[in-house]
């Protein structure tokens, strides 16, 4: 089966390609940009798709989701998880191993690829376990993992506090040229923190997590990744210390690569106001002054790639009192248009902030995907930029619905999600 997208404007910065084109997809591959396309729509066993005013991009890349299966199947299913995410235009998500039992072995990779294969609908990738069990006190069978379908390491949610043992997991994945994915927090100065320390949680009486915790480890991890030379990636950042030494490492040719989410760049601590545990994550949102760092970190290059730590939980789960709540959002059905406001605020271009949604993140797991070129496999997330409408948790495919977003009125749209030559998704 073949099918034309035609009409639309073709983005995509692995080839440094923006302008009006038509693509021709054949079976799962990219097989050629046609220019006269006449001859072509004449065929009967064509597919056409008419990309005119829309946006044509390769597909989406997440490399930080929380598809909660095994063991959480009451927050997402890999099923639910895939759904959400080709409704959001992404192709490609790389899971976190904070599962149940936890991927720290290949049965786990094992079981996670095969339900992606059997009831996914986007390209899943697994990120294995630092250490067993997560609990920082032996390395987990990362060479299994690697072999089973890996294509990185972290402790998610639960950072490696011992600093020997962080060093030996760089060495060791060095082997497998897999890059080590960080949660960056130093758990003893979190200390059972529920916010942002500052102003507002002394107003609403909630203990904070300083900047601070997430900033020595930060530190940390860079001068273990320059002692080794290993690929170290750093998850949601969120401070504007944690940007600045980023970006001093980054000169110094330390192989370091960083991410912010969408909420770390719109929202600051205020937002927990009235006690709102749609607002608590971690890490925590923090102020202004975090938020315009950031801002400047990913106009600047310093943050290479733009996440979601899509991070379902149920409504009991969040609708309980703030210090007990679970931390995380959802993100994956809103992150295109809250991102999409970088272009509108003139702070990226549409190349700049698709780049970081594609090609980038995965360079940072040796993925294949990200690009348009041909012969490559046919990813493509096709979306309208100037489509208004109102965020609405209740439409959302995930079982999460744990949004501070509901009801923000923003641009773009995605029409079709396309995996493997196939549309998964379309609105």
């Amino acid at each position: 089966m073949k099918t034309l997208i035609k009409n639309g404007k073709v983005i995509d910065p692995s080839q440094k390609i923006e302008k009006k084109m038509n693509i021709l997809i054949d079976g799962k591959l990219i097989k050629e940009y046609p220019g006269n396309i006449k001859e072509l729509e004449k065929r009967k066993d064509l597919k056409v798709i008419d990309a005119n005013k829309l946006v044509v991009v390769p597909g989406l890349i997440d490399i930080h989701v929380h598809l909660r299966e095994p063991g959480f199947e009451h927050k997402e299913t890999i099923r639910t998880g895939t759904l959400s995410a080709a409704a959001g235009g992404f192709t490609s998500i790389a899971c976190m191993p904070n599962t149940d039992p936890i991927n720290d072995n290949a049965s786990v990779t094992d079981y996670i690829l095969l339900k992606a294969r059997t009831e996914g609908i986007v390209n899943v990738l697994p990120i294995g376990a630092i250490t067993k069990s997560e609990e920082g006190n032996q390395l987990a069978e990362i060479g299994e993992m690697y072999k089973a379908g890996c294509v990185a390491i972290s402790d998610d949610g639960m950072p490696v506090t011992n600093s020997n043992l962080m060093r030996r997991a760089m060495e060791y994945v060095k082997a497998f040229n897999l890059p080590v994915i960080v949660h960056a927090e130093d758990t003893y100065l979190s200390d059972d923190g529920v916010m942002n320390e500052g102003k507002t949680s002394t107003m609403l009486g909630l203990k904070g997590i300083p900047n601070a915790s997430e900033e020595v480890m930060i530190a940390r991890d860079i001068f273990l990744s320059e002692l080794t030379g290993t690929d170290l990636h750093i998850c949601h950042v969120s401070t504007e210390g944690s940007v600045r030494v980023i970006r001093e490492a980054k000169k110094r040719g330390v192989k370091v690569t960083a991410e912010a989410t969408p909420h770390h760049f719109l929202l600051t601590d205020e937002e927990v106001y009235n006690y709102n545990t749609n607002a608590k994550m971690n890490p925590p949102l923090r102020t202004s002054k975090d938020v315009k760092a950031i801002i400047k970190g990913l106009k600047d290059g310093t943050l290479d790639v733009i996440a979601t730590d899509h991070a379902p939980h149920s409504e009991d789960e969040k609708n309980v009192e703030f210090d007990i709540a679970p931390f995380g959002i959802v993100g994956l059905e809103t992150a295109l248009p809250l991102s999409l406001k970088l272009v509108e605020d003139k702070i990226l271009t549409i190349s700049q902030l698709i780049e970081k949604l594609t090609i980038n993140p995965a360079n940072i797991v040796n993925s294949d995907k990200g690009t348009l070129k041909k012969n490559k496999v046919a990813d493509i997330t096709i979306f309208d930029p100037k489509e208004e409408y109102l965020i609405d948790k209740n439409n959302f495919y995930s079982k999460g619905k744990n949004t501070p977003f509901q009801d923000w009125k923003v641009r773009g749209k995605v029409k079709y999600t396309i995996v493997s030559g196939k549309i998964v998704y379309k609105n």
